[in-house]
């Protein structure tokens, strides 16, 4: 369960007006950042409201707090999460000994295939 301003998230989804409140903001603005930072994606529903799911409103915390508490600007804080999108997503250094594992496995499989 993820915490936005000491507030539990326990449902699956939030509407787009319980999105704002967490954060003190109007619902426009929730709907303004949806348009500009593309990472945020909530689901709709048949008649078309926004259903924000924890993980989707934890990227709003992180807007938020770069644009509202930082100061950053729309540019700058879209450049932050790509760089930290960047780092979580980037493979982590592997040991010598993992990579000649790996490097010898693949050395056998295509000695196998060589003596087909």
């Amino acid at each position: 369960m993820f915490k936005v301003k000491e507030v539990e998230l326990s449902k699956l989804y939030y509407s787009i007006g319980e999105v704002a409140d967490m954060f003190d903001v109007n619902t426009s603005l929730i709907r303004f950042w949806e348009k500009e930072f593309t990472s945020i994606k909530p689901k709709k529903n048949k008649k078309g409201n926004r259903l924000f799911t924890p993980k989707e409103i934890a990227k709003i915390d992180a807007i938020y707090h770069l644009v509202k508490v930082n100061g950053y600007t729309l540019d700058g804080a879209k450049k932050a999460l790509k760089t930290t999108l960047e780092e979580e997503q980037a493979p982590e250094e592997n040991s010598p000994d993992d990579l000649i594992n790996r490097l010898e496995a693949v050395k056998s499989k295509l000695l196998r295939l060589k003596q087909r």
